[in-house]
């Protein structure tokens, strides 16, 4: 009859997977996140590999960076299928700008748990039109821990979770950073009056 030690629980645990999303707004610090996560895994010497979108070349082809210039090397993909193409040593994944994947990113998360590897999720949970954004509420459905992050109303200086997009245009994909969106809470992004009427 084989004991269940403690030695064993804890071998069995490293084993097994999981997935974390950080979401919330731009200028969030969601990559920010993403890079420190990555890097302490980097630190215990542990396999990791991250990855982007192929669409998201705003600060070069081949790295993950944040608006404070922090960075880490990543690979670009086209579809979130080679994802799964990954070495089989991987024990850290980390995905940046989720939101920009396919609807096919969170099976391919789950996959990618249930081999035993961490998977760690960045994206924006909103798009600028305060609408759910790509694959990420799915994600957040099927996540261990979800992690939301807030930004700094530029309007008031509240916590902000919207996107506010300040350049014309009705597509929902635009690239762009501080000439193209600002940072809102709920009151300014809808710009709902919030005085005292007595």
């Amino acid at each position: 009859m084989m004991l269940f030690s403690e030695h064993n629980f804890h071998r069995r645990r490293d084993s097994i997977g999981s997935i974390e999303v950080i979401c919330g707004s731009m200028f969030s610090g969601k990559t920010e996140e993403l890079i420190r996560r990555m890097k302490r895994a980097q630190f215990a010497k542990l396999p990791v590999e991250i990855f982007k979108p192929e669409v998201d070349i705003r600060y070069g082809l081949n790295e993950v960076v944040s608006h404070d210039s922090n960075s880490i090397p990543s690979t670009p993909v086209a579809h979130s299928s080679a994802i799964l193409l990954l070495s089989s040593e991987t024990k850290v994944v980390g995905i940046d700008e989720a939101q920009f994947f396919d609807e096919e990113l969170p099976d391919v998360c789950i996959q990618l748990a249930n081999r035993g590897i961490r998977v760690i999720v960045a994206g924006l949970d909103m798009d600028y039109l305060g609408k759910p954004f790509g694959p990420i509420p799915n994600l957040m459905a099927i996540a261990e821990e979800v992690t939301k992050v807030h930004a700094v109303c530029v309007q008031c200086g509240a916590p902000a979770n919207y996107s506010y997009r300040t350049q014309q245009s009705d597509a929902r994909v635009l690239l762009g950073e501080k000439e193209s969106y600002e940072p809102r809470c709920r009151s300014c992004y809808f710009e709902l009056d919030t005085e005292d009427p007595c």
